[in-house]
């Protein structure tokens, strides 16, 4: 990764909690159906996360895209890895394939 500070800051959101959601508004007031819709799938999966609201800072906004090479927001990072936006988290919130990610990685869920 370039000596970027942006992604750099980004990083350290990532490193810093074991579940990070890079989002539209916070996982009390998503400002996008989209943003709504994983903070759903993790609170039913009583998973604790942390998030950024990327509409505060366009820096993060625009950086999280180049950072994940991914174009769109939500994004959501389980201990460091890039798992997906919101139609990824959602199909593998319903094949049962999120749930086992997340144990696998040692995070606790709640019986969907």
């Amino acid at each position: 990764m370039s000596e970027n500070p942006v992604h750099e800051r980004i990083k350290g959101e990532i490193d810093g909690n074991q579940v990070m959601l890079f989002m539209k508004g916070s996982p009390v007031f998503p400002q996008c159906g989209f943003s709504a819709a994983v903070v759903q799938v993790l609170n039913a999966l009583g998973v604790k996360f942390g998030s950024v609201d990327v509409l505060t800072d366009p820096e993060i906004r625009q950086g999280i895209k180049e950072f994940s090479e991914w174009p769109t927001i939500p994004q959501l990072y389980v201990k460091g890895e890039f798992v997906g936006g919101c139609d990824i988290v959602r199909e593998m919130f319903e094949t049962g394939e999120l749930s086992e990610l997340l144990s696998t990685r040692g995070i606790d869920v709640r019986a969907a």
